[in-house]
């Protein structure tokens, strides 16, 4: 469900940021703004983002093989991480760059009308692409507050349309002003000062993506919530004496893993314990969908006051 919802944000996102680029070049060979360059480079570095994004998803679909048993879901992690460099290098870097040519050696806008209006007609077009983005991340996101929802999220799709469209539609605001306080003043010095304000702005954007990929790609476990979920799961079977320890990890935006050692009482034969691991994998995945791998050692619990619980071996004893 997410990577659906991730999809249709993408693409509305990358046909606004095509249109808007073409036009915000067009202004800027009418007009010799530098903060309309800018913002044309940026709009023209999403787009090329977007369809990274798409491109990540598609390929995470193929099935898993022997060289990749555990499938290709990380492949969309893989694509959101050169995205975010994408937006660094080509975005932020040139903006920066750019910005200080115009600093060294000012050029008067000319028409200045005409990238004002490109930049409102942009603002418009932008504010209903984070709109679209806004709406499918409230399907998915619940009751999460919206940096804790980029936090946390395990797809990359919709995290990375936010922040971009965040960061595009701030930027054309930078980029009005800019260009206005260059138009009222004249002094064409206010339109380089919105460049690298722009660059600056892609830069963190950038960054903050970078971590935050650089995450899921060395691989994230379940949140506490989801957590709670598959330990209750597990304690509710009265075949269960005790959750001896358990690791969760995501193979992908859409997949996770789950490896537990579970202690069942020591008079169970082995039918018994076979059926009791068929029935927890399936209370697992009712209680966390997502978790579709699931490999549940049988052990026997024996309590050792001498050992002391540690986060790789946590001695979690059911209610029951």
């Amino acid at each position: 469900m997410s990577e659906s919802h991730g999809t249709k944000a993408v693409i509305a996102a990358f046909l606004a940021n095509t249109g808007i680029g073409i036009t915000k070049l067009v202004a800027w060979l009418l007009s010799g703004s530098a903060s309309m360059l800018a913002e044309a480079i940026h709009s023209f570095a999403d787009s090329a983002n977007q369809l990274l994004l798409l491109l990540g998803g598609r390929l995470a679909r193929r099935k898993a093989d022997q060289e990749h048993p555990f499938g290709y879901g990380r492949e969309r992690y893989v694509w959101a991480f050169i995205v975010a460099l994408i937006l660094f290098s080509v975005g932020g870097v040139f903006s920066i760059v750019e910005g200080i040519e115009k600093l060294q050696e000012p050029h008067e806008i000319t028409n200045a009308w005409i990238p004002l209006l490109v930049l409102g007609i942009a603002i418009v077009l932008e504010s209903f692409s984070l709109r679209t983005a806004v709406k499918e991340s409230n399907l998915v996101r619940g009751k999460a507050g919206w940096w804790t929802f980029i936090r946390t999220s395990r797809s990359p799709e919709l995290p990375v349309i936010l922040l971009e469209d965040v960061a595009a539609l701030t930027g054309l605001v930078l980029a009005f002003s800019a260009v206005g306080l260059s138009v009222l003043t004249g002094n064409p010095v206010f339109d380089a000062f919105g460049t690298l304000a722009i660059g600056a702005l892609l830069i963190v954007v950038a960054i903050i993506l970078a971590i935050e990929m650089k995450s899921l790609l060395i691989g994230e476990g379940a949140t506490p919530e989801d957590h709670q979920r598959i330990l209750a799961a597990f304690n509710a079977s009265e075949d269960v004496e005790a959750v001896i320890h358990m690791k969760t990890l995501y193979l992908g935006p859409d997949e996770m893993m789950v490896a537990a050692k579970v202690a069942f009482p020591p008079t169970s034969t082995l039918e018994d314990v076979a059926r009791s691991i068929d029935v927890l994998e399936r209370h697992v995945r009712e209680a966390v969908p997502v978790a579709r791998v699931i490999y549940i050692e049988p052990d026997i619990y024996v309590a050792r006051p001498d050992i002391a619980p540690s986060t790789d071996h946590i001695v979690i004893q059911s209610g029951n």
